[in-house]
């Protein structure tokens, strides 16, 4: 029975960063994609009483935002306590992890609630209580740079936490 070495271990995180990294970069993308062709005032229709928005491509965009950013999440925070097998974190992994959890929180009721304001607004309905509500500029550009804030900082968390047990294992081998 062969015991996996710390360097294939390390492989095997470092794929699954890269994986990480890549849904992030989709997911910036599409945050992007949406702020380009989010409803704007032309699109808006009100016949001096009531108000009707179409439905906007961001809300698809929006919806594979989310979709994205959630497995990318999932992932990083998977490689991360995947690589802390013992309960030694290092304190930056720690700070990491947190800063990508609040920005995680952040960008994610951003995108709601403008993926749910690009859905289509009818007559007397609205988004909220009877009126049309419009997606403001550089909501969906705010998300994609927390997206990126989120992403990087998870995977910067795993790396650092593989790192420092790979460099753990190696010293107590050695000694």
């Amino acid at each position: 029975m062969e015991i996996p070495t710390p360097r294939c271990k390390f492989s095997l995180i470092i794929i699954f960063i890269i994986i990480s990294l890549s849904l992030g970069f989709v997911s910036f993308i599409f945050c992007i994609a949406a702020e380009l062709v989010r409803n704007k005032e032309g699109d808006l229709r009100w016949n001096g009483k009531l108000c009707y928005l179409p439905t906007s491509p961001s809300f698809g965009l929006g919806i594979a935002t989310l979709v994205t950013l959630f497995i990318a999440h999932i992932i990083g925070n998977t490689m991360m306590f995947k690589s802390s097998c013992s309960s030694k974190i290092p304190p930056l992994a720690k700070i990491l992890w947190f800063i990508s959890w609040l920005s995680f929180g952040i960008a994610v009721i951003l995108l709601i609630a403008a993926t749910s304001m690009s859905r289509r607004q009818v007559y007397g309905v609205g988004w909220l209580n009877g009126e049309c509500y419009l997606v403001k500029g550089g909501t969906y550009a705010g998300s994609a740079i927390l997206v990126l804030l989120t992403i990087g900082s998870i995977n910067a968390s795993a790396f650092s936490t593989s790192q420092f047990h790979l460099t753990n294992k190696i010293h107590k081998q050695m000694g």
